[in-house]
């Protein structure tokens, strides 16, 4: 176990160096390219395989005890250390990756975007999942701030360099805004260790702040608070995201949306409500407006995108869907209870799915009509896709269901425990302030049924295919074999939450309990 955990976040890196080898004589295939995207294929699907022989092999009677632990010195002077684990809580974070860069892997190798050779693509395809899984088992502060920062860059070359229309731009404006916020979230995260003297997340956890001044810690969660919300992103420090995943390719924006923006909610739960609890207590309303305004804004914004002659594009709509979303994981975390929390992860990995397969959906069908435009798509000749590719128009009314948080999949528990959390938010916060806030997340799941049902209404059900029009593709088998693990997780975990919540609230009750049970 120990071992599988050291391999999960070591073996991308090793498989990004690999990919930039030339390819073995007997493995080269029809083409070069060929051979760097079947590398690509494997590796990830190796990791896949480790990560869930981790999640088999964890024990799941003892969720809130970090497991398959690596405790190593690193630099001495700081006391920085090589330290690894996995609970409850960040299980679900590391399969999910590790599930989502494996289909990205695989869709690419039958559908490549468009861009320089492949091998630099796939290089920085196993980089950016190195660093995620990296984010999501280290527990020492420096080692989460650098592995926070490693996704910076391939990301940014992945939106650039293979990404469409405005790629550059938006690829500046991403890293620029995310570079800004980590630099404030580092100054956060070396107040925290120099005060405490150790930059042990296990032990500052286990400490629960009482080594750390009320003012210290309200300054911390303050300037951890800002970096970390600029990756979730909250409103308002998201206008990064809408232009990020419109430039970004397909797999860019299914890995941005479905664990780039986990990324910063994590760091809320890991570092922030443990480490800093009374700056958390202090900062969780003012958390909590910004987390309902930005479900309504969001709403709002893709009602705005969704209505005719608006010209908007359906990859911004999904973009600007997320920054909704994501508030409702933002407002559970601010209650500051189990219940709250455990929503939160709950919706950040429905999130994930949902999201993730949303951005397929929308990837393939720009690739069929060129456009992702929703009037065009929706225009004279509509792209009717119950009549023209009734698959393709089945799978993207299934995702728009899942993401309104229709009851039995996967979409409605984390919202649902989020608006329950803030009706009876933790002792000694504003309960009127809450049930304001859980009244305005209420209208947003009003208005994203609304905007969704308007999108499958003018995608999916168009008129006839007019005379002389070619036929549209429908699912393709390299499509289904990418798509139906999202939507079979989707389901299960609509219908079985246990399966999930089973894993988290253990280790978000010792959390929230100062790391004593």
């Amino acid at each position: 176990m120990q071992f599988l955990l050291a391999f999960l976040v070591a073996a991308p890196l090793l498989g990004a160096a690999a990919a930039l080898l030339p390819a073995p004589p007997g493995l080269k295939g029809k083409s070069p390219d060929q051979a760097v995207l079947r590398h690509g294929v494997t590796v990830t699907g190796v990791i896949l395989l480790a990560a869930l022989v981790l999640a088999l092999g964890f024990d799941h009677d003892h969720p809130s005890r970090m497991q398959a632990t690596t405790d190593i010195s690193w630099i001495r002077a700081l006391d920085v250390r090589i330290h690894l684990g996995v609970d409850g809580i960040s299980l679900p974070l590391l399969v999910l990756t590790a599930l989502l860069t494996f289909l990205c892997a695989l869709y690419s190798y039958f559908k490549p975007p468009a861009g320089p050779s492949p091998k630099a693509f796939v290089a920085l395809l196993l980089v950016l999942e190195a660093g995620t899984l990296a984010t999501f088992a280290v527990l020492d502060l420096v080692l989460f701030f650098l592995a926070f920062e490693m996704v910076l860059v391939p990301m940014y070359f992945l939106i650039a360099r293979w990404g469409g229309a405005g790629r550059r731009a938006a690829a500046g404006k991403f890293i620029l805004y995310t570079l800004l916020g980590s630099v404030v979230m580092l100054l956060g995260l070396l107040l925290i260790g120099i005060k405490a003297g150790t930059f042990d997340m296990v032990a500052l956890a286990a400490d629960g702040g009482r080594g750390l001044t009320t003012s210290v810690q309200v300054t911390a969660v303050l300037a951890i608070g800002l970096g970390l919300a600029v990756k979730t992103p909250m409103w308002p420090l998201h206008s990064w995201l809408p232009d990020a995943h419109t430039a970004a390719p397909t797999v860019g924006s299914v890995l941005l949306a479905g664990v780039l923006l986990k990324m910063g909610t994590y760091g809320f739960v890991r570092i922030a409500l443990p480490i800093a609890p009374e700056g958390m207590h202090t900062l969780a309303p003012y958390l909590a407006a910004f987390a309902a305004a930005g479900i309504v804004y969001g709403s709002l914004a893709c009602l705005a995108l969704a209505r005719p002659g608006a010209k908007g594009d359906l990859k911004r709509l999904i973009a600007y869907s997320s920054v909704g979303h994501m508030g409702f994981v933002l407002l559970g975390i601010a209650t500051l209870t189990p219940t709250g929390v455990n929503g939160a992860l709950f919706a950040n990995i429905a999130h994930g799915l949902i999201t993730g397969l949303l951005f397929f959906l929308v990837g393939a069908l720009k690739d069929r009509y060129g456009t992702a435009d929703l009037d065009t798509l929706a225009g004279a000749t509509g792209a009717a896709l119950y009549g023209r590719a009734p698959r393709l128009g089945a799978l993207l009314a299934f995702a728009a269901v899942a993401s309104l948080g229709l009851p039995g999949l996967a979409g409605f528990w984390g919202e649902m425990l989020a608006l329950f959390a803030a009706f009876d938010p933790a002792e000694g916060l504003n309960r009127p302030a809450y049930l304001v806030f859980m009244a305005l997340g209420g209208l947003g799941t009003l208005l994203t049924a609304a905007y969704l049902l308007i999108v499958v209404r003018r995608v999916c059900m168009g008129g006839p295919r007019p005379a002389g029009e070619p036929e549209l593709a429908d699912v393709q088998p390299y499509e289904l074999a990418a798509w139906t693990p999202l939507v079979a997780l989707t389901v299960l975990a609509g219908l079985w939450p246990a399966v999930l919540l089973g894993l988290t609230d253990p280790a978000v009750q010792q959390l929230l309990a100062g790391g004593t049970q």
